[in-house]
């Protein structure tokens, strides 16, 4: 057995360079074989399984956004923020040098149910306030204010949560950091997206559906 331990890099970029040299320059006899086994083989197997895990997730959280508020469109919406806010966890793993792991990935998942909340506390305003006869450009600047405080405190609270395990170096930090980075960087964009992107594709989205509306 030969143990190896990686520094600096991602691990599957890593055991992949291996590979193609072992079988260029190694020549394994009848009956031998090499097993790459290990942290990889458990990030393999783990990764397998959230690429399941995930998207049955998704089409659940769909399902209930679809039945909380009766509309495609508006579940739809409420998705769109997730890549919005995948965005910054992307961007925080380039700009601290992390590579992708099973805990990032765990941070991403993290991440988009916080995005969901986010895009859930806006949209819920917005029906409200069209149910009490305003108008859709009305009702999202209104709502907009009213959560404007909600968005930030609940982004700030799970941001400032998650910091002591984001700057830490100790032991452990290694599984730690990638998931508090990857979910503090997604939080930053979610929050920003959130009250600037999500109201101008509400109204873009449902302005078109409103005769009346446009009339006033």
């Amino acid at each position: 057995a030969i143990g190896i331990f990686i520094k600096g890099r991602d691990m599957g970029s890593v055991v992949a360079d291996m590979k193609k040299r072992v079988e260029a320059h190694v020549k394994v006899p009848d009956n031998y074989f090499v097993n790459w086994s290990g942290e990889f083989e458990n990030q393999e197997r783990a990764m397998q399984r959230l690429s399941v895990v995930v998207p049955i997730s998704l089409l659940l959280i769909f399902v209930l956004l679809f039945d909380a508020f009766s509309s495609v469109k508006t579940a739809v919406l409420i998705l769109i923020n997730v890549p919005l806010a995948l965005i910054g966890g992307f961007v925080a793993l380039w700009v601290f040098s992390i590579p992708l792991s099973v805990s990032a990935a765990i941070g991403f998942i993290a991440l988009s149910g916080q995005a969901v909340l986010n895009g859930v506390v806006m949209l819920s305003v917005f029906q409200q306030l069209r149910n009490a006869g305003y108008s859709v450009l009305d009702a999202v600047k209104e709502g907009a204010m009213q959560r404007l405080r909600t968005v930030l405190m609940t982004a700030m609270l799970a941001a400032l949560g998650l910091l002591p395990m984001a700057i830490s170096h100790d032991i452990g930090s290694e599984t730690q950091r990638p998931l508090a980075i990857v979910v503090i960087g997604g939080l930053i964009t979610a929050t920003l997206l959130t009250l600037v992107v999500l109201p101008v594709l509400y109204v873009a989205w449902f302005s078109k559906h409103t005769p009346r509306e446009q009339a006033e």
